[in-house]
Formats: structure tokens, C-alpha cells, sequence
């Protein structure tokens, strides 16, 4: 009699009833943030849009702000908008399919919502591991200069 290693039994992983109820939850509330992150990217983008415009304004009555004042700030927010655009779009594409995987008892879909899910928490991880990475460089940096003593 032959058995199967742990690798092989996944093949035949079901989902019951239970499970698809939870998943159908999970979409519902992925749907919702996602929504909720496309409207704060919108947002960011009026905000941004507002910045500069009321940068530049300013900048040609003083002439002491650089860049046209709030202009860096501004491609600083859209940059931002830019990159949170990432893991939402995976997030409500995860929502989308897990939903359509559900209602048609299709695999296919279930795998690709699943492949969704997975790039927007690798998308976060790597996205955590860097501002890690940058927080522990200021404060290294604050470090050497108080040592330093510079001021």
C-alpha cells in the first residue's frame, strides 16, 4: 500500500461548507477595506492636487519656499497614493475572484484569488521589512550624531 506524502494530499483539500462561508466573509470585509483604500487614495490625490496649487500660490509671494512650497509635499503624497494603489489593487481583486470562486464552484478562480492574496501580504512584508530597515537607519544616524555631537 502506497501513502502519500503531505505534498501530495493537498490535492485533495476541500473546501466545506463552513470554510466557504468564511471565505465569503473574508471577501465581504476585503471588498470593504479595498473600497475604503481607493477612496483614501483619492484623497491623497485631491490633497495632493490642492497642496500644489496652493504651493504655488504662496511661492510667488515668497520667495523663500523652495520648489514652489507645498510642491514637494505634493509629489510626496502622490508617491504615496501611488504605492498604497498596490496592495489595495490585489486586495479587491483577491475579493473579486474569491467571490466569483464561490459563486461557481471554479478552482481556477479560487487559485488566482488565493495568488492575489498572497501578493498583497509579500507586497506588505517587503513593504514592512523596509521601513523597518529605514527606522533603524535613523536612529543608528540620530545615534552618531549625538555622539558627534552634531548639532
Amino acid at each position: 500500500m502506497e501513502t502519500q506524502s503531505p505534498f501530495e494530499q493537498f490535492d485533495e483539500l476541500r473546501i466545506d461548507n463552513a470554510g466557504k462561508l468564511f471565505l465569503t466573509e473574508a471577501a465581504r470585509w476585503t471588498t470593504f477595506l479595498a473600497i475604503l483604500g481607493y477612496i483614501g487614495i483619492g484623497f491623497m490625490i485631491i490633497a495632493a492636487l490642492f497642496m500644489m496649487t496652493i504651493g504655488t500660490s504662496i511661492s510667488s509671494y515668497n520667495n523663500m519656499m523652495p520648489m514652489g512650497g507645498g510642491v514637494l509635499f505634493s509629489l510626496i503624497y502622490l508617491a504615496f497614493a501611488a504605492l498604497y494603489f498596490i496592495p489595495i489593487n490585489y486586495l479587491y481583486r483577491f475579493s473579486s475572484n474569491m467571490k466569483s470562486a464561490l459563486r461557481s464552484n471554479n478552482q481556477t478562480e479560487l487559485t488566482k484569488a488565493f495568488g492575489y492574496l498572497k501578493s498583497h501580504y509579500k507586497f506588505i512584508g517587503i513593504l514592512t521589512i523596509i521601513v523597518f530597515g529605514l527606522y533603524i537607519l535613523i536612529i543608528f544616524g540620530a545615534m552618531i550624531a549625538g555622539i558627534s555631537g552634531i548639532r
